[in-house]
């Protein structure tokens, strides 16, 4: 019997090493190695004759006239792709259990079959008996959708290949293994080998795969790190278990844009779209209390209106509290020491909260004006005007900085119904947005007008 090589693998990158180490030196990380067999491969005559056959293609003689996509009819899901599903690629879907992974790519393959495409839907988690009843909650229960509960991936690779789908759905990554690799499903080289083969299919093939993949506790996909880097989209489902509202976030995307968000809604019916994120984030704001403002964030091309609320109170511990939620805590601390530095407000005595309404999580820098007014309308205890937005970066003196997409932001705080829009001077002098009136803030100073 043949003696079984056995190597460490990073979990984090994936590094290969003969021997354990404390620190990956690949990722830096400490203490991610793991212990694994080695399947020993063989490359056969073919293969060498390929290699000797290969040659390489002048840049002039690639034809790329028609980028051809698949809308899936999800206009949401459409948007983060970049206008659709390119054919031949490799998407990686992650997020929180429960979070409605399985469910948007099974309303996906619902509207696919629906226009004859030829969809396979591969689960190694759920029997096809499971699979049929969460259909029919989305009503759907009738149709051409191919189904397959099996996790050996050489015996899917003869199912693709025998059927030829158009799309496939690989539910999920961390339970399918390859016989002639050693160790046990989800550990680093199955997550490796098998990501590698649905790639060289979904290339050599032209058919287009949607594999599903778990996420750590730090919220990232499971597995080494060079998975993400092997796929050619990574998508993120994001939002919490406890609201209705969901948000698919690309941070990888070959075919188009990292900026653009879709965002769902969880109903009975499974995720519905939400047109409109600005109305659906402001329901429920109280009127004419202090501490609250709204703000126009920009996510990609997308502005979307949000409630910046701001609780600052006498504190009963030597230490005060800061607390932030939906935002950057350190950009909160920071905004806190300009406003208690250049506008001489006693904050040190005082616990300070801030939250941003709705679940959404901002970090962009437009968001600093919105937090310094919010804090100062709770600090004096006297609310701001309701129809009244604004946005702005603030620096270490005091100065409010330019922010980019300017126009647009007004545009949509327009179409909201505001009235009143705070906004840096530089970009006043650059826009003109007739319907609303814009004020422009040169230093924090200028903003005690307002209070």
């Amino acid at each position: 019997m043949a003696k079984v090589k056995n190597v460490f693998y990073c979990k984090e990158c994936g590094y290969e090493s003969a021997k354990w180490v404390g620190q990956c030196p690949g990722c830096k990380e400490w203490n991610t190695f793991v212990e694994e067999p080695v399947a020993k491969r063989t490359v056969s005559g073919a293969s060498k004759d390929r290699r000797i056959q290969v040659e390489p293609t002048k840049i002039s003689n690639v034809n790329c006239e028609s980028d051809e996509r698949i809308s899936t009819s999800i206009g949401e899901l459409d948007r983060v792709l970049g206008g659709g599903i390119v054919v031949g690629s490799l998407v990686l879907v992650g997020g929180d259990p429960g979070i409605g992974k399985s469910t948007l790519l099974l309303q996906m393959c619902k509207e696919l079959a629906s226009r004859h495409k030829n969809v396979l839907y591969i689960s190694g988690e759920e029997s096809l008996k499971q699979i049929k009843m969460r259909a029919s909650r989305l009503n759907y229960s009738e149709g051409d959708l191919l189904l397959l509960s099996e996790t050996n991936l050489d015996l899917i690779e003869g199912a693709i290949k025998k059927l030829t789908p158009d799309v496939v759905i690989i539910d999920s990554i961390q339970t399918m293994f390859r016989e002639d690799i050693g160790s046990a499903p989800g550990s680093v080289s199955q997550v490796r080998e098998t990501t590698n083969s649905l790639m060289q299919i979904a290339k050599g093939m032209g058919i287009s795969i949607f594999i599903v993949g778990h996420v750590t506790k730090e919220g990232v996909v499971a597995g080494p790190r060079v998975l993400e880097h092997m796929v050619d989209t990574v998508l993120y489902f994001e939002g919490d278990n406890h609201a209705s509202y969901r948000i698919l976030r690309a941070v990888k995307n070959r075919f188009g844009s990292t900026n653009e968000i879709g965002v769902f809604e969880m109903r009975n019916v499974g995720l519905v779209e939400v047109s409109n994120p600005s109305e659906y984030m402001l329901q429920g704001r109280p009127e004419g209390e202090s501490g609250s403002i709204v703000t126009c964030a920009m996510e990609g091309t997308r502005p979307i209106m949000v409630e910046v609320q701001a609780l600052v109170c006498q504190t009963n511990f030597n230490m005060p509290r800061r607390t932030a939620a939906g935002t950057d805590y350190n950009r909160f601390n920071l905004l806190l020491a300009v406003v208690e530095k250049r506008l001489g407000l006693q904050l040190a005595s005082c616990d300070a909260y801030i939250n941003v309404a709705g679940g959404m999580k901002i970090n962009e820098p437009a968001l600093d004006m919105s937090i310094i007014l919010a804090v100062m309308s709770s600090y004096k205890n006297r609310p701001l005007d309701g129809k009244t937005i604004a946005f702005g970066e603030v620096g270490l003196t005091g100065e409010v900085r330019s922010v980019n997409q300017a126009e647009q932001r007004v545009v949509e705080a327009k179409k909201m119904g505001y009235e009143i829009c705070i906004l840096p001077q530089v970009n006043k002098e650059l826009i003109e947005v007739k319907g609303i009136k814009l004020i422009g803030i040169k230093t924090l100073r200028d903003l005690l007008q307002f209070l």
